[in-house]
């Protein structure tokens, strides 16, 4: 049974995690999961996805049992972890999670290197990697501080506390919360949403968003670059001629 199964809808791909019961993060989960971002990537006709989990959890977190049968290898599925958590963040297609469930440890992790999350009304998220002894490995201290602030970080972090929706959508760490039995609709549809939106300017607004030492004079070479492309004559094009436009991605 595949670990990570696929879905496509349109210009979207849809990714379920599905390591029963509480779609624990397993090398072999990862390694599934990065040969499908790999397949998307490359695939001209998608241009955003969905990650989301199956039953009742979205992820939550390292597979413990094997996490401590790895020995001298535990370096190894880090370093893989973080690649792949990096992958998703740098994405040149957006990457919705919709998050089904708890969301914890590595499953925080890997919902906060997505660009949108969105929840159900049960889901939870917590780093509490500190109550068995040890910390966040991919990246959970990192991206918990920009998406919330040091002060809320830092709670989150050395108390190993787990969070509601609610509190997660009041402090930012979440975008929406959504009716669980509307969650993946949802989140299709937001994917479907910027699928529709030209490429270049979504890759170029991950870039500076991930790059804030670019500022101002990066954000102005982009844009300068943006609109000698055949989208901006485009878009612009259909704008005054009042008319949807038609992006290709170049």
């Amino acid at each position: 049974m595949a670990l990570v199964s696929q879905e496509q809808r349109d210009h979207v791909m849809l990714f379920e995690l599905n390591h029963p019961p509480v779609n624990s993060l397993s090398f072999p989960l990862l390694q599934e999961l990065s040969e499908a971002l790999d397949m998307a990537l490359a695939n001209d006709d998608i241009r955003a996805m969905v990650i989301t989990g199956h039953g009742s959890f979205f992820a939550a977190g390292a597979d413990i049992p094997s996490f401590l049968q790895l020995g001298s290898d535990v370096n190894e599925f880090l370093r893989y972890g973080v690649k792949l958590f990096d992958r998703i963040e740098q994405s040149a297609k957006p990457i919705i999670a919709a998050i089904n469930g708890p969301a914890l440890g590595g499953g925080n992790e890997m919902a906060m290197a997505c660009d949108l999350r969105i929840a159900c009304p049960d889901a939870r998220f917590g780093q509490p990697e500190v109550n068995l002894g040890i910390i966040p490995g991919w990246g959970g201290s990192v991206r918990l501080p920009k998406l919330i602030g040091r002060s809320q970080a830092t709670r989150l972090l050395l108390t190993g506390d787990a969070i509601d929706a609610d509190e997660a959508l009041r402090i930012g760490l979440i975008h929406h919360i959504v009716p669980s039995h509307l969650l993946v609709e949802y989140a299709l549809n937001q994917a479907d949403r910027l699928a529709s939106l030209p490429p270049l300017p979504l890759q170029a607004i991950k870039e500076l968003l991930a790059n804030p030492e670019l500022g101002q004079a990066g954000e102005s070479e982009k844009m300068a670059q943006l609109m000698r492309t055949d989208d901006a004559t485009e878009g612009i094009t259909a704008f005054l001629q009042k008319r949807r436009p038609q992006f290709r991605g170049r």
